[in-house]
């Protein structure tokens, strides 16, 4: 279905003051963050590369309804509603936590998501459920966990729609609707705010990629292939746990002009992966960038 590469990625810390003081320079206008040393902008050629999402295809949109409580009875089962009023337009992510054994228990040690699709998979109960329904659980809860993330504790249900046919789910451009999806929430969180919805790790990495002042450590001989977010170790380094964002800031501001990274992937032995070789004639082009009912320009 297209994420295949991305659950080849380590889980990671999340560099809170590396991302905030990010953010911050977020120009809303222009599409870009605005740096020391000019303009910067995450592509579809960042998604690719870095992710290994699909960023050419059929575009993630939706119809609109009002209401989506026999899709979801459908496609999940009635339980995810239980208790709910009708019109039914989202999910409770809760739900979906609940149903892949997360809720509430604590946290191991840090796999891949590939290991975390295994582990889910074994987790959940057929019971009556079709492989498919228990597809579209466990995809749901990848979606609106992590690559379409809010700060809202539900997820729209026109994701779910998007998963009815699971061959035709793979044909969606959903590296490109992550990127648009994640342009959408920058305004709001790019002033001094701890927090947003998108997946941030992405844009961390992104950062990292290019001008490294985080807490990330590119590891030598890991993953010479794509997704490259897989080469980065971010773990809590005791010499840094206090540090703010304003000490970020001040690291940005003073970064080294010439040692900020422009082509981060020139030289990469697999420009003729899949994902990349596909996407590549729009890596260049100003495109609309559409998630279900927002539309994000790409410059």
């Amino acid at each position: 279905m297209g994420f295949g590469h991305i659950l080849s990625v380590r889980p990671f810390h999340v560099d809170v003051p590396y991302l905030e003081a990010l953010r911050e320079r977020w120009e809303e206008d222009c599409k870009a963050f605005i740096m020391p040393w000019g303009h910067m902008i995450p592509t579809l050629e960042d998604v690719a590369y870095l992710m290994g999402l699909p960023v050419q295809g059929e575009p993630v949109v939706r119809l609109e309804r009002r209401d989506y409580y026999d899709d979801i009875v459908e496609l999940l089962g009635p339980k995810f509603l239980a208790g709910r009023r009708r019109p039914i337009r989202s999910i409770l992510l809760g739900s979906l936590s609940e149903e892949v054994s997360l809720r509430g228990r604590r946290r191991g040690p840090l796999k891949s998501l590939d290991e975390f699709c295994i582990g889910v998979r074994g987790a959940l109960d057929l019971g009556d459920r079709s492989e498919e329904r228990s597809i579209r659980i466990f995809v749901s809860y990848l979606l609106g966990r992590l690559l379409f993330a809010t700060q809202s504790s539900q997820m729209n249900c026109k994701f779910v729609l998007l998963l009815r046919d699971l061959a035709q789910a793979g044909r969606y451009a959903w590296g490109a609707a992550m990127l648009g999806h994640l342009f959408s929430l920058l305004p709001s969180s790019s002033q001094r705010s701890q927090s947003t919805g998108g997946f941030t790790p992405f844009l961390q990495i992104w950062g990292y990629t290019r001008f490294p002042v985080g807490r990330g450590t590119l590891v030598e001989g890991r993953q010479t292939m794509v997704p490259l977010m897989t080469r980065w170790e971010v773990a809590p380094d005791p010499r840094v746990i206090d540090r703010r964002a304003g000490d970020v800031r001040v690291a940005l501001d003073h970064y080294p002009h010439e040692q900020v990274v422009w082509t981060p992937y020139a030289g990469e032995a697999d420009a003729s992966h899949t994902v990349v070789a596909a996407g590549r004639p729009l890596f260049d082009r100003n495109l609309l960038l559409l998630c279900l009912g927002t539309c994000e320009v790409l410059y």
